[in-house]
């Protein structure tokens, strides 16, 4: 890809970006508001859990199909089909499994047992945002930026139609069921982008019946990067589900309540990191680029465009996280005021946005890594990043410091993993 079709790529995706983020604020700001203070509290204790599933469910694969198909090495087609008869394994086999553990989750883990609905709803979805993400991989592959963006849109689209008119409705019936059917909503929003999808696919393609047969060589270079890859995605989000475990269970101990517990981490995970993580799609923009150019110069050997985009998006990461975290953290009160008809999780921006500049440089570091084949490396380092992380939080939720303790741990380990990133690059590069 030329430099300009490189920019002008990374252009449409943050314009379209930018606008889907939008529309996910209004998302929020909707069902915030309707939901209220306790719905908000119910669907975040869940969210950990909801995240992990789907990397279990997705198992890295769109960032697989992209750097296979990026490379050019095999039939597309075959690559899809191979990518969903996997796909289709790994759903079922995650399914039947979250009916069967979704019990002991609630109950001895979230120590909710509302949640267990949720858990039952959130198995339902998994199928369709797989077959979405094998789409979103073979169309990043192509180089095609436009599907994704205009799927992406008319999805949250969707979202707001659903929040404005159906959501009051079944909150006014039951909390629990309007936050059930936050989760179920995205059955609705997949099936839009596969609609949008299909308009983007090419046409009058004969498929051969050996196309669709899984290929073992495809299936082995699938997992050779995906494997890896969900394995660091794996770790981060294991992490990110035994976070409020741990927290609710050593604040206890600390003789905090549950009620306050549940108030401040929603505070902190809803509010503050959801104002903080606000231009990660400006990063995200950037990442989805950046996988399949540098497989695409890597296979060349053509380690000066290679080095020269790892720059640049390491540049754009840069200044969009050290101007955005400075505009939240300056009017953190007025944003939250004026988004939430709140101030919660004000403090917890003050101290973590400072720190939140490294942490947009996370996603380009980790994604080359990925893409130069060493994801390997990327795994280990979020592996020891999450035990640093857990352990700092389980000393300082002694310490009787509330929430800072979870705010200091996710400081630490920003700083661990973006170094370890960082200097693991520079040597393979050098």
């Amino acid at each position: 890809m030329k430099k300009d079709q490189f920019k002008m790529s990374i252009l449409i995706l943050l314009l379209g970006g930018f606008i889907v983020k939008i529309l996910g604020f209004v998302v929020k700001i909707i069902y915030t508001r309707v939901i209220g203070v306790e719905g908000v509290s119910l669907y975040t204790i869940v969210t950990p859990t909801y995240s992990l599933l789907i990397t279990l469910a997705t198992f890295a694969l769109p960032i697989s199909i992209s750097k296979i198909i990026s490379e050019k090495t095999y039939n597309n087609k075959k690559i899809i089909f191979s990518t969903a008869f996997l796909m289709i394994l790994l759903n079922l086999l995650f399914m039947i499994l979250i009916f069967i553990l979704a019990p002991f989750i609630s109950h001895n883990l979230l120590k909710n047992e509302e949640s267990y609905y949720l858990l039952l709803a959130m198995a339902f979805t998994l199928p369709f945002i797989s077959i979405t993400s094998i789409l979103k991989g073979y169309f990043l592959g192509k180089m095609k930026v436009t599907p994704n963006t205009i799927s992406n849109i008319f999805e949250q689209i969707i979202r707001i139609l659903f929040l404005l008119f159906v959501l009051p409705l079944l909150v006014k019936k039951s909390l629990l069921l309007g936050v059930i059917s936050l989760i179920l909503l995205n059955i609705l929003s997949e099936i839009t982008s596969m609609i949008v999808f299909s308009f983007y696919l090419p046409k009058n393609k004969i498929i051969h019946k050996e196309e669709i047969i899984p290929n073992k060589n495809i299936l082995k270079n699938i997992l050779d990067t995906s494997i890896p890859s969900v394995s660091s995605r794996f770790i981060g989000n294991i992490g990110f589900f035994l976070e409020p475990i741990i927290l609710t269970h050593f604040l206890l101990l600390s003789g905090y309540s549950n009620s306050y517990i549940l108030r401040e981490y929603a505070a902190y995970n809803a509010y503050a990191l959801g104002l903080l993580t606000l231009p990660s799609f400006f990063i995200a923009a950037i990442c989805q680029i950046l996988v399949p150019e540098i497989s695409k110069y890597h296979a060349e050997k053509n380690f000066k465009m290679l080095k020269r985009r790892l720059k640049q998006a390491l540049i754009y990461s840069f200044i969009i996280g050290l101007s955005s975290s400075l505009i939240i953290m300056i009017f953190r009160n007025q944003i939250l005021n004026a988004l939430y008809k709140t101030t919660l999780g004000s403090e917890y921006i003050f101290i973590l946005a400072p720190f939140f500049v490294l942490f947009y440089l996370e996603a380009p570091l980790i994604s080359t890594l990925q893409a130069l084949g060493k994801a390997k490396i990327s795994m280990k380092i979020t592996f020891y990043g999450e035990i640093v992380k857990l352990g700092t939080l389980i000393i300082l939720s002694l310490c009787k410091i509330g929430l800072f303790s979870l705010v200091v741990a996710e400081i630490i380990n920003i700083f661990f993993v973006v170094i370890l990133d960082f200097k693991n690059l520079k040597n393979y590069l050098n």
